[in-house]
Protein backbone atom coordinates (compact mmCIF):
# COMPACT_ATOMS: atom_id res chain seq x y z
CA UNK A 1 0.00 0.00 0.00
CA UNK A 2 1.54 3.89 -1.08
CA UNK A 3 1.00 5.76 2.39
CA UNK A 4 0.68 9.59 1.84
CA UNK A 5 3.93 10.40 2.37
CA UNK A 6 4.77 8.17 -0.83
CA UNK A 7 4.77 8.81 -4.11
CA UNK A 8 5.07 6.41 -6.43
CA UNK A 9 5.03 5.92 -10.24
CA UNK A 10 5.69 3.30 -12.98
CA UNK A 11 9.29 3.91 -15.02
CA UNK A 12 10.10 2.25 -18.15
CA UNK A 13 13.96 2.73 -19.47
CA UNK A 14 14.18 3.01 -23.74
CA UNK A 15 16.10 0.44 -25.44
CA UNK A 16 18.18 3.84 -26.02
CA UNK A 17 19.78 4.83 -22.90
CA UNK A 18 21.68 1.19 -22.50
CA UNK A 19 25.52 0.58 -21.07
CA UNK A 20 26.13 -2.84 -21.19
CA UNK A 21 23.74 -4.92 -24.14
CA UNK A 22 20.10 -5.06 -22.27
CA UNK A 23 20.47 -2.73 -19.59
CA UNK A 24 20.56 0.77 -18.59
CA UNK A 25 23.30 2.98 -19.04
CA UNK A 26 24.10 3.54 -14.70
CA UNK A 27 24.58 7.38 -15.47
CA UNK A 28 21.30 7.86 -17.29
CA UNK A 29 18.99 5.49 -14.58
CA UNK A 30 20.81 7.33 -12.25
CA UNK A 31 20.10 10.63 -13.52
CA UNK A 32 16.29 10.14 -14.05
CA UNK A 33 16.03 8.28 -10.89
CA UNK A 34 17.42 11.73 -9.09
CA UNK A 35 15.32 14.28 -11.31
CA UNK A 36 12.09 12.33 -11.26
CA UNK A 37 12.26 12.39 -7.27
CA UNK A 38 14.29 15.52 -6.21
CA UNK A 39 13.54 17.62 -8.85
CA UNK A 40 15.54 19.83 -11.97
CA UNK A 41 19.36 20.71 -10.55
CA UNK A 42 18.95 19.50 -7.53
CA UNK A 43 20.34 21.87 -4.65
CA UNK A 44 22.57 19.16 -2.92
CA UNK A 45 24.39 16.29 -4.36
CA UNK A 46 22.60 13.01 -4.17
CA UNK A 47 24.16 9.59 -4.06
CA UNK A 48 22.53 6.68 -6.15
CA UNK A 49 23.46 3.35 -5.73
CA UNK A 50 23.14 0.81 -8.36
CA UNK A 51 21.87 -3.13 -6.74
CA UNK A 52 21.61 -4.80 -9.92
CA UNK A 53 21.23 -4.38 -13.40
CA UNK A 54 18.35 -2.25 -14.85
CA UNK A 55 16.47 -3.90 -17.48
CA UNK A 56 14.91 -2.23 -20.79
CA UNK A 57 11.70 -1.69 -21.70
CA UNK A 58 10.03 -3.11 -18.55
CA UNK A 59 7.60 -1.32 -16.29
CA UNK A 60 9.48 -0.68 -12.98
CA UNK A 61 8.23 0.88 -9.74
CA UNK A 62 10.04 4.25 -8.61
CA UNK A 63 9.43 4.99 -4.74
CA UNK A 64 9.86 8.03 -3.43
CA UNK A 65 9.70 8.19 0.76
CA UNK A 66 11.10 11.10 2.77
CA UNK A 67 14.81 11.76 1.83
CA UNK A 68 14.71 7.79 -0.38
CA UNK A 69 14.25 7.28 -3.30
CA UNK A 70 14.13 3.06 -4.93
CA UNK A 71 13.70 1.98 -8.30
CA UNK A 72 12.42 -2.17 -8.01
CA UNK A 73 11.23 -4.85 -10.23
CA UNK A 74 8.75 -7.21 -9.06
CA UNK A 75 10.56 -6.35 -5.47
CA UNK A 76 13.85 -6.63 -6.31
CA UNK A 77 15.84 -3.40 -5.31
CA UNK A 78 17.50 -1.89 -8.08
CA UNK A 79 18.41 1.46 -7.47
CA UNK A 80 18.07 3.51 -4.42
CA UNK A 81 19.01 7.32 -4.13
CA UNK A 82 19.49 9.46 -1.33
CA UNK A 83 19.90 13.44 -1.42
CA UNK A 84 23.28 14.08 0.86
CA UNK A 85 25.40 16.68 2.14
CA UNK A 86 28.48 16.95 0.12
CA UNK A 87 30.62 19.06 -1.40
CA UNK A 88 32.03 17.36 -4.58
CA UNK A 89 35.70 17.49 -5.97
CA UNK A 90 35.52 18.38 -9.68
CA UNK A 91 39.01 17.72 -11.87
CA UNK A 92 40.30 20.92 -13.74
CA UNK A 93 38.94 22.19 -16.27
CA UNK A 94 40.08 21.18 -19.64
CA UNK A 95 39.86 23.31 -22.83
CA UNK A 96 37.30 22.47 -25.52
CA UNK A 97 39.77 22.19 -27.97
CA UNK A 98 42.34 20.54 -25.83
CA UNK A 99 39.45 17.98 -24.78
CA UNK A 100 38.65 17.06 -28.12
CA UNK A 101 42.43 16.21 -29.47
CA UNK A 102 42.73 13.83 -26.44
CA UNK A 103 39.27 11.86 -27.90
CA UNK A 104 42.29 10.69 -30.45
CA UNK A 105 43.85 8.74 -27.35
CA UNK A 106 40.32 6.95 -26.18
CA UNK A 107 41.19 3.37 -25.58
CA UNK A 108 37.50 2.36 -26.44
CA UNK A 109 38.41 3.07 -30.04
CA UNK A 110 40.81 -0.02 -30.17
CA UNK A 111 38.63 -2.22 -28.40
CA UNK A 112 35.64 -1.31 -26.26
CA UNK A 113 33.55 -3.95 -24.23
CA UNK A 114 30.22 -2.28 -24.18
CA UNK A 115 30.31 -0.34 -27.87
CA UNK A 116 26.70 0.48 -27.29
CA UNK A 117 26.70 2.31 -24.57
CA UNK A 118 24.76 5.81 -24.63
CA UNK A 119 27.15 7.97 -23.24
CA UNK A 120 30.64 6.55 -24.78
CA UNK A 121 29.52 3.96 -27.11
CA UNK A 122 30.32 3.77 -31.01
CA UNK A 123 26.95 5.02 -31.75
CA UNK A 124 25.39 7.01 -34.28
CA UNK A 125 26.11 10.89 -34.16
CA UNK A 126 23.08 12.13 -33.05
CA UNK A 127 21.54 8.55 -31.28
CA UNK A 128 24.22 7.94 -28.10
CA UNK A 129 26.26 10.98 -26.56
CA UNK A 130 29.64 10.03 -27.84
CA UNK A 131 31.80 11.05 -25.35
CA UNK A 132 35.47 9.69 -25.59
CA UNK A 133 37.36 10.55 -23.08
CA UNK A 134 41.38 10.46 -23.51
CA UNK A 135 44.67 11.02 -21.81
CA UNK A 136 45.43 15.10 -21.39
CA UNK A 137 49.52 14.25 -21.77
CA UNK A 138 50.63 13.46 -18.36
CA UNK A 139 48.01 15.32 -16.38
CA UNK A 140 46.32 12.43 -14.85
CA UNK A 141 43.34 13.56 -16.55
CA UNK A 142 41.41 12.46 -19.31
CA UNK A 143 38.92 14.54 -21.26
CA UNK A 144 36.51 14.58 -24.10
CA UNK A 145 35.01 17.37 -26.03
CA UNK A 146 31.20 16.98 -25.85
CA UNK A 147 29.30 18.18 -28.38
CA UNK A 148 25.30 18.12 -27.14
CA UNK A 149 23.17 16.27 -29.75
CA UNK A 150 19.93 17.98 -30.49
CA UNK A 151 18.31 14.82 -30.28
CA UNK A 152 18.51 14.35 -26.26
CA UNK A 153 16.05 17.16 -25.59
CA UNK A 154 12.45 16.30 -23.68
CA UNK A 155 9.09 17.57 -25.07
CA UNK A 156 9.92 20.89 -24.20
CA UNK A 157 13.25 21.31 -26.20
CA UNK A 158 15.29 21.25 -22.34
CA UNK A 159 18.12 18.71 -22.26
CA UNK A 160 17.37 16.24 -19.37
CA UNK A 161 19.11 15.97 -16.35
CA UNK A 162 19.73 12.28 -16.68
CA UNK A 163 21.46 13.38 -19.85
CA UNK A 164 24.29 15.55 -17.80
CA UNK A 165 24.36 12.25 -15.25
CA UNK A 166 25.48 10.24 -18.11
CA UNK A 167 28.01 12.09 -19.58
CA UNK A 168 29.47 12.00 -15.81
CA UNK A 169 29.35 8.32 -15.64
CA UNK A 170 31.62 6.27 -18.19
CA UNK A 171 34.34 8.91 -18.13
CA UNK A 172 34.92 8.03 -14.27
CA UNK A 173 35.25 4.49 -15.78
CA UNK A 174 37.94 4.90 -18.58
CA UNK A 175 40.03 7.23 -16.54
CA UNK A 176 41.12 3.32 -15.51
CA UNK A 177 40.62 1.55 -18.73
CA UNK A 178 42.64 0.18 -21.09
CA UNK A 179 41.62 -1.37 -23.93
CA UNK A 180 39.45 -3.83 -23.90
CA UNK A 181 38.84 -3.58 -19.53
CA UNK A 182 35.84 -2.37 -18.42
CA UNK A 183 33.40 -2.38 -14.88
CA UNK A 184 30.28 -1.82 -14.06
CA UNK A 185 29.16 0.91 -12.14
CA UNK A 186 28.09 0.87 -8.59
CA UNK A 187 27.91 4.02 -7.20
CA UNK A 188 27.46 7.65 -8.71
CA UNK A 189 27.00 10.57 -6.54
CA UNK A 190 26.84 13.89 -8.70
CA UNK A 191 24.78 17.33 -8.68
CA UNK A 192 24.20 19.34 -11.41
CA UNK A 193 24.58 23.25 -10.97
CA UNK A 194 23.74 24.55 -14.46
CA UNK A 195 21.53 23.39 -17.31
CA UNK A 196 23.20 22.27 -20.92
CA UNK A 197 22.03 23.24 -23.94
CA UNK A 198 21.26 21.82 -27.38
CA UNK A 199 23.76 21.71 -29.74
CA UNK A 200 26.24 23.37 -26.90
CA UNK A 201 29.97 22.48 -26.62
CA UNK A 202 31.36 21.07 -23.02
CA UNK A 203 34.47 19.65 -22.12
CA UNK A 204 33.87 16.22 -19.92
CA UNK A 205 37.06 15.53 -17.97
CA UNK A 206 37.44 12.88 -15.05
CA UNK A 207 39.99 11.56 -12.96
CA UNK A 208 41.18 7.96 -11.10
CA UNK A 209 41.14 8.98 -7.71
CA UNK A 210 41.68 5.07 -6.12
CA UNK A 211 41.37 1.72 -5.98
CA UNK A 212 40.61 -1.41 -3.18
CA UNK A 213 40.95 -4.64 -4.58
CA UNK A 214 37.77 -4.69 -7.10
CA UNK A 215 36.53 -1.28 -6.35
CA UNK A 216 37.64 1.41 -9.14
CA UNK A 217 37.16 5.20 -7.53
CA UNK A 218 36.72 8.15 -9.89
CA UNK A 219 35.76 11.92 -10.56
CA UNK A 220 33.98 13.70 -13.18
CA UNK A 221 32.92 17.15 -14.30
CA UNK A 222 31.67 19.38 -17.07
CA UNK A 223 32.50 22.48 -17.93
CA UNK A 224 31.35 25.11 -20.21
CA UNK A 225 33.78 26.39 -22.89
CA UNK A 226 34.42 29.49 -20.19
CA UNK A 227 35.56 27.35 -17.17
CA UNK A 228 31.88 27.71 -15.50
CA UNK A 229 31.37 24.33 -13.56
CA UNK A 230 28.06 22.17 -15.24
CA UNK A 231 27.90 19.49 -12.79
CA UNK A 232 30.42 17.31 -10.91
CA UNK A 233 30.77 13.41 -9.45
CA UNK A 234 32.47 11.02 -8.07
CA UNK A 235 32.17 7.74 -8.76
CA UNK A 236 32.97 3.62 -7.97
CA UNK A 237 32.93 1.12 -9.99
CA UNK A 238 33.20 -3.11 -9.62
CA UNK A 239 35.70 -4.85 -12.00
CA UNK A 240 34.98 -8.33 -13.04
CA UNK A 241 36.59 -11.08 -10.58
Amino acid sequence: MTTAAELQTVLTVPARFRGPEGTANGGWIAGTVTEASYGARHDSAVEVTLHAPTPLDTELELRHLANTATLTHDGALLVEAISVAEELDAPAFVPFNEAARAEGGFAGFTAHAFPGCFSCGLRTPGDGLRIFPGPVGDTGLVAAGWRVPMTVTDTDGVVPDAIVWAALDCATGWAHFKPGEFALLGRLTARVHRRVYPGGTYSVVARATGREGRKLFGESAVYEVDGTLVAAAKATWIAPA
